[in-house]
């Protein structure tokens, strides 16, 4: 429970950020490729494996595969039926079965019929939630951030002591 509020906590801070804003939308998009995927997966591995090399942000990609994890258990009837369709078109056959054939492959369960259809439905989803998830945090920054900032309410919180030792403890020990 802590490491979901510290990522929340790090999400808005990077909501706020100037910079960050495909950090966010990567990880945003590819959390829904966790959500959609199976936990102990190689699919998972591969994915956080981009998550750390790219530096994606962690937090947007955890709060998404939470949310995604959800929808992908609701849809989980239509996966199967799209996952059993590609499964079992033979035109496909060939290549399905040169993928079961390969050493490391079969261990992604590619052949559930959910799995495919997940999989299928997070590669196709993925393009548009990039550039939704994009448009969403460019609004949120232009407007409703700045719509705050000129708030009677946070220009009373901004002239505290408090902010002021919070801002310099921000400085000196927020960004690591």
């Amino acid at each position: 429970m802590t490491l979901l509020i510290k990522q929340i906590i790090n999400l808005i801070k990077m909501l706020h950020s100037e910079n960050g804003i495909y950090q966010i939308t990567w990880g945003l998009t590819l959390g829904a490729f966790l959500g959609f995927s199976p936990f102990f997966s190689i699919q998972t591995f591969l994915i956080f494996t981009v998550l750390l090399i790219f530096r994606i942000q962690f937090g947007a990609a955890f709060l998404s595969a939470f949310f995604f994890k959800l929808v992908a258990f609701l849809i989980d009837p239509l996966a199967d039926i799209l996952g059993r369709w590609a499964l079992e078109n033979s035109s496909l056959r060939p290549l399905w079965t040169s993928l079961y054939n390969m050493p490391v492959i079969p261990y992604t369960r590619f052949n559930n019929s959910i799995v495919m259809g997940s999989f299928l439905v997070a590669l196709v989803l993925s393009p548009f939630l990039f550039f939704l998830f994009k448009f969403l945090i460019t609004k949120y920054r232009t407007h409703i951030v700045q719509s705050f900032e000129r708030t009677k309410a946070w220009k009373a919180i901004k002239a505290t002591k408090f902010y002021d030792y919070y801002a310099k403890y921000d400085d000196l020990y927020g960004q690591h």
